[in-house]
């Protein structure tokens, strides 16, 4: 029989129901009660088909109080770049080293940057860094000479966000520890950019669904009408 705590019967939440941003995030972070630090999530219902390239979605947002977790950064860079990698706290660093480990089946990192010149030896790992979300992408200034900026970020509250097949983005916003004015600037900062990314081939509304959770919680839906811009 699972153990349910006084905290987790004293929240009780309308699964039908649409809530306020701030009361969604309330009500995520008292229905957190897990002896871990749970992560608070947002899944964004979108209008899109993923299917058609003219319908991705697909960017970096750097949330402006952070995410709560270590990020571990792996950087494939020759030479000077190495030593800039090296010296902006990227976690492992190296060029066809770094390819033989990783087909060997150790991947230590949560982020990859490469140089332009590096592509070459990171496209062979395409099968493997591909299906984690871990390839390299000039678009996500991940495929950059400036290594350095590119860890900073990557370790200061930088994340990825894309649509999945189902039209829906899934992207966690801090931990339940966060105060919950903390959570909102990072609610607020990921809607603004997948809002901002609207690709051209979308059609009607946008933002059709929005709803907050804990790793553990239930979804908690919002007011799409209180999505600034949706």
């Amino acid at each position: 029989m699972a153990f349910v705590s006084k905290k987790q019967k004293a929240v009780t939440i309308d699964r039908q129901k649409l809530h306020g941003v701030d009361e969604a995030i309330a009500l995520a972070k008292a229905g957190a009660t897990s002896k871990f630090d749970e992560t608070i999530e947002v899944a964004l219902n979108l209008g899109v088909d993923p299917r058609h390239a003219d319908q991705m979605v697909r960017g970096v947002v750097t949330l402006p109080k952070g995410t709560g977790k270590t990020v571990r950064v792996g950087v494939f860079a020759k030479g000077a770049k190495a030593d800039e990698a090296r010296a902006a706290g990227a976690d492992v660093v190296g060029a066809e080293d770094l390819m033989e480990i990783i087909q060997g089946g150790t991947i230590d990192f949560d982020r990859c940057i490469a140089t332009p010149d590096m592509m070459g030896i990171v496209g062979r790992l395409g099968k493997v860094l591909g299906p984690k979300g871990l390839m390299p992408n000039p678009k996500l200034g991940t495929v950059t000479m400036n290594v350095a900026e590119a860890v900073k970020a990557a370790k200061g509250g930088q994340i990825e966000y894309r649509v999945e097949k189902a039209g829906i983005i899934h992207s966690g916003i801090g931990k339940a520890s966060f105060p919950a004015e903390d959570l909102r600037a990072n609610f607020d900062a990921l809607v603004d950019a997948v809002v901002k990314a609207k690709p051209s081939g979308a059609k009607g509304k946008y933002v059709r669904k929005v709803a907050v959770s804990s790793t553990m919680g239930v979804g908690i839906k919002v007011d799409v009408a209180e999505v600034s811009a949706a």
